[in-house]
Parts: C-alpha cells; structure tokens; sequence
C-alpha cells in the first residue's frame, strides 16, 4: 500500500461518502438534473482558481526542484486541462469563463477551498498534498469507475465530457504522479505518530468533498 491507500484505508467511511456520493452514482446512471450539474460546474471553476493558488502556495513551501516541479504540473494540470474542460461545458449554456470567475463562491466551496490553503500556510508541504489529494486521485478513481461501469454507451451519455475527461490518460497520469509525489513527500516527512493527524486531514478533505457534491444536489432545480 502507498501512503495514498494507507489514508483511504484509514478514513474508509469518508471516503466513501465522497467517492459514492449520490451525485456521482446519478451523475454515472445519467439521472443527475442538469442544473445540479451546472450549480456544481460553476462552482468548481472557482474551486480551481482556488486549487491553483494551493499550487503557487506548494511551490514557495517547496525545498526542492522536485517538488517545485511537481507544483508547477499541478498548477497545469488545472488552469491548462481541468479548466478548459469547465470552460468549454459551461459555454453551452452561455456562460463566458469572465462570468464564471465573477459568480459567488458557495459555502461549501469557501469551506474546502480555504481548508485545503489553511492546511498549507499552517503546515508543511505533506500536509498541504494529503489535503489536496483526495480531489486529484478521487476524481480519477471516479472517472475510470463510471466510465467502465457505463462502457460503450458512454459515447451517448448526457455526461460524457466530464467522465471522459477524468477517465481519459492525461488526467488519469495526473492522479499517478500525485500519488507517486505524496509517497516521496511522505518517505522524507512522515513519521508512524504523525499518521494519525494526516489521516485527520485527509478524512476531514474527503469530507469536504461530499459537501461539495451535495451542494450541487441542493441548488434550485428549475
């Protein structure tokens, strides 16, 4: 087991009601409203700008040029992937990305946003990945599990750019690299007495995570 398997394993109920939210199963089965997903899309550009200023934070906590250069792939990997894909969908419904920077961050994208950055200014830099990771490796487990649970009806699936995004290979080596990143950043950083309190925070993340799905749930449906 990599560190990554040992906290999963370790907050196994968080996890779970993050990873099997009730978004993500009728997201998977198509039965998601559209506005949920359009609440939710919405928020999470702004979730990105907000992941992307963590990045900056990883590069100024980091020692290395390693770790420097794994800052600079994740901030990438959002503003240059994650993003476009936002973008791109949210366009169809008329919505410029100025308009999308300037909406109102919902609560629940304040709470696990500025979680995620307290967690990087107050700790150091294993803090601030376990805190992150749930999002970049649980999105990658979520779409390749929707995407071979659905197969080759996927090609006719409401929300098909968004599952083809998070199962397609360049994401999916996104999510093996963070992972290969927080067993180094662990190897150097973590102790057996420290588990405990990364486990806090990467149970409390995932949590965040389910939250931030279920707002989408709750957003009006008209």
């Amino acid at each position: 087991m990599d560190i990554f398997d040992r906290l999963k394993a370790a907050a196994a109920a968080d996890w779970a009601s993050y990873v099997a939210h009730d978004f993500v199963q009728r997201m998977g089965d198509g039965s998601l409203p559209e506005p949920a997903f359009r609440t939710y899309l919405v928020q999470d550009y702004l979730f990105l700008i907000q992941f992307a200023r963590a990045y900056a934070l990883a590069t100024y906590k980091s020692r290395n040029l390693a770790d420097m250069r794994a800052a600079k792939a994740g901030l990438s990997a959002i503003l240059d992937l994650e993003m476009d894909l936002h973008v791109r969908l949210c366009g169809r419904w008329g919505l410029s990305p100025e308009q999308l920077e300037a909406a109102p961050e919902h609560q629940a994208t304040v709470a696990y946003t500025r979680f995620v950055l307290d967690c990087g200014v107050s700790g150091d830099l294993l803090d601030l990945h376990v805190a992150l990771s749930p999002c970049i490796v649980g999105y990658a487990e979520i779409g390749a599990r929707l995407a071979k649970e659905i197969g080759p009806a996927l090609d006719s699936h409401p929300y098909r750019d968004w599952i083809a995004e998070y199962a397609g290979e360049p994401y999916q080596q996104v999510a093996r690299d963070a992972r290969r990143h927080l067993d180094a950043l662990a190897a150097r950083a973590m102790t057996e007495a420290r588990f405990g309190e990364l486990a806090a925070l990467f149970g409390q993340a995932s949590k965040l995570e389910a939250d931030f799905w279920q707002m989408g749930l709750d957003a009006p449906q008209a």
